[in-house]
């Protein structure tokens, strides 16, 4: 196995970009990235801890949750979910974040990354509500590189395509953690209704 320790070895491997691919990244969100942020309701959020230990975190919404408060500016809302808050303590260690936007059924994706901040204001956890609620804190994003990435990863996984889709596959939390002993396994079952209930009522 041969590994790899250059810029130089990696780009004899991959070849230089077109001299045009520049020309697609830009600096803040232009009408067609906007309109697309307006489109999504799915978004992947990447950071990383002071060490550089990296996460990436799904947040989803009804389409247009994340909020473009301008062309160098985005809201994003934080709303119930497992209480890990990995990617919040991420960010108040090293604010550079990295988001993927998805519009079902499109295979390009927007990508963007900025600086993040972490606020508790009133008036902007309510400019970001879901379904009758606001936002528990707000993450506001400075855009500093935004740019469409080419659809061939969608095109070869054939994503959208729900012929192609395996069955669907059922995650028991319960097993999870009774396999690293949290729970005995009398209580797998028990522990899985009690999350399909939050499933229900933290929407």
């Amino acid at each position: 196995m041969a590994r790899i320790e250059s810029v130089e070895a990696l780009r004899k491997l991959i070849g230089h970009p077109s001299e045009m691919v520049p020309h697609k990244i830009h600096r803040e969100l232009n009408a067609r990235a906007i309109e697309f942020i307006g489109r999504s309701p799915m978004l992947m959020l990447s950071t990383t801890d002071a060490g550089g230990h990296a996460t990436v975190s799904p947040k989803g919404d009804p389409a247009g949750f994340a909020h473009v408060e301008d062309s160098r500016t985005l809201l994003i809302p934080e709303r119930k979910g497992n209480k890990l808050i990995f990617s919040l303590t991420n960010i108040l260690a090293n604010p550079g974040v990295g988001l993927v936007f998805l519009v079902p059924g499109t295979c390009e994706t927007l990508r963007v990354q900025g600086e993040a901040e972490l606020l508790d204001d009133t008036q902007l956890c309510a400019k970001v509500p879901a379904r009758g609620s606001k936002a528990l804190l707000v993450i506001r994003v400075r855009v500093t590189e935004c740019y469409f990435h080419c659809a061939k990863a969608f095109l070869r996984s054939e994503l959208w395509k729900p012929e192609t889709w395996p069955e669907q596959m059922i995650i028991s939390f319960g097993e999870e953690i009774a396999e690293s002993g949290g729970i005995d396994t009398a209580s797998i079952r028990e522990f899985d209704q009690a999350v399909a209930g939050r499933y229900k009522t933290d929407l």
